[in-house]
């Protein structure tokens, strides 16, 4: 295997790993992409196998992947990136999100997506825009009420802080101890918003990451709540155009080849896999936050640095799609989070977003739902058939009408690669720029200042990683677009607050 004509290697396939790959290409260098999974790219947007069922004299057809996703409005990166190589499904906007509570026999649901984007308040208090909501009213009480005024001084701590641009890890501060002196229903409403994003228990998600997701995704703007989903599964709405942009330009991927060791060569550094060995000048690792710090423990010369890092966890999560014979009576939201003694996540109606599931519920009348399980361990660690009779027990009680009408199930088992990101300080954190020359990081879980999280934030550090590659050759590098500003209101609290932390942590020392 002759690996002195390929300019970068690059370890990881993901969303990272293909946007690094794609701007070196585009800058004239040969990057080799290696990917550990034999069948598929696209790390946590790559697809699996189709789903087959007859029904109504027909033979369906459905491709699965890890879940339902999407481009959130400040995905500015991503966009762009799509955009320039005329990559652009027709999205299909996000209409309404519901909140859905449920305790014994008692559920609750109320639409609060557009209530929250579409406030007349201004950040960050256009979450008081709920209150439009009639049926917001019957979901809250007395104690709900009492507990705003515990929830308001959080709100301002997370605008006035901001974990990924400073120095502030919050070791030891967890989304329970946040959430502290809260009701249990608001408390539900925030743990539902942020296991979406941070897949764990409250006393397992880093204060960090939650603040850094509630300044990201609504709490300095009402138009970053807007989202819109990818017309079919992500594999084809955008990898595989990214697969063939990149081999068109002269880039290369080659499946089912996982790097077990890393170790410096005179030629730069050397990949050990099963088969072969690689060698390149520069070496950009894109893989999950576990993988990495196995691969860099794992090499002489990176393994007592590696030792002492603090990189996030992996998350193993389930994705349940169930298809029904009729349609929920209530439309209500297309999508929405589940809270209280549910044991789903959330959940989204895909007949009324993928374009194959909409031609089968025209021609049909059936339905279908997808939802999302993120733990606890030991709910994952059941069998098949009895985390689907949970979701389906579940799924009935919010729509009972759907009782007696299952059609099919398919269950996926996601790989412990959802990581859990949380902030870093710099000697304890890989940042794309790692200790070792000529090794690069890239990856949703990277310490970097952008506030972008997930596919953004992949994108992100894709971007800086091929960056760093191209400096080192002497090429132009790639611009970054900066992420939206906050809205004047939220900016002018946030320096506010920042100034008073900042004098009292002045006075206090």
């Amino acid at each position: 295997m002759r690996s002195a004509a390929y300019d970068t290697l690059i370890i990881g396939g993901g969303l990272a790993g293909l946007t690094a790959a794609l701007h070196l290409a585009e800058r004239g260098l040969r990057p080799l992409v290696l990917e550990a999974d034999p069948h598929y790219a696209g790390g946590r947007l790559k697809a699996g196998p189709d789903v087959t069922f007859e029904h109504a004299g027909q033979i369906w057809r459905f491709g699965s992947e890890h879940g339902v996703h999407g481009v959130w409005s400040p995905y500015r990166n991503l966009q762009a990136m799509l955009a320039r190589h005329r990559i652009r499904p027709v999205l299909v906007p996000a209409q309404e999100e519901a909140w859905v509570l449920a305790h014994r026999q008692r559920v609750r649901y109320a639409d609060i997506g557009s209530a929250i984007r579409n406030s007349w308040i201004p950040a960050p208090f256009h979450y008081l825009g709920m209150f439009a909501r009639p049926r917001f009213w019957t979901m809250m009480s007395v104690c709900n009420f009492a507990a705003l005024f515990r929830v308001l001084p959080t709100l301002l701590a997370a605008l006035s802080i901001d974990p990924l641009a400073e120095d502030q890890p919050l070791y030891g501060l967890t989304l329970a101890e946040v959430c502290k002196g809260w009701s249990p229903d608001i408390t539900s409403l925030f743990t539902g918003l942020s296991r979406n994003a941070l897949p764990a228990n409250p006393d397992q998600i880093p204060a960090s990451g939650f603040f850094a997701f509630l300044r990201f995704y609504t709490l300095r703007r009402r138009d970053a709540w807007a989202f819109s989903y990818f017309p079919t599964d992500s594999a084809r709405a955008i990898i595989a155009p990214l697969l063939h942009t990149l081999t068109a330009l002269g880039g290369e991927i080659k499946l089912g080849v996982k790097a077990l060791r890393l170790e410096r060569a005179p030629e730069g550094w050397r990949v050990e896999t099963a088969d072969h060995n690689f060698t390149a000048p520069y070496v950009i690792l894109a893989t999950d936050a576990p993988a990495t710090k196995a691969l860099l423990c794992a090499g002489p010369d990176t393994a007592s640095e590696a030792a002492g890092l603090r990189l996030p966890g992996g998350w193993p999560s389930a994705v349940v799609r169930l298809w029904f014979t009729r349609a929920p009576q209530r439309r209500g939201a297309e999508a929405g989070i589940f809270s209280g003694d549910l044991v789903l996540d959330n959940f989204f109606w895909l007949h009324r977003i993928y374009d194959d599931y909409i031609r089968w519920a025209r021609a049909t009348g059936g339905s279908a739902l997808e939802a999302h399980i993120y733990g606890p361990p030991e709910l994952l660690a059941l069998p098949d058939a009895a985390l689907l009779a949970q979701a389906i027990s579940d799924v009935t009680r919010v729509w009972p009408e759907l009782k007696g009408h299952l059609l099919h199930t398919a269950l996926t088992r996601n790989e412990a690669t959802h990581t859990l990101l949380h902030a870093g300080r710099p000697e304890e954190h890989l940042s794309v720029i790692t200790p070792w020359p000529g090794l690069v990081c890239c990856g949703d879980w990277v310490r970097d200042a952008n506030p972008a999280m997930f596919m953004e934030r992949a994108c992100v550090a894709g971007i800086k990683a091929a960056n760093a590659v191209l400096q080192a050759h002497e090429r132009a590098t790639w611009p970054l677009l900066a992420a939206p500003r906050p809205e004047s209101l939220a900016w002018a609290i946030e320096m506010d607050m920042r100034h008073i932390r900042l004098w009292m942590k002045a006075h206090k020392k």
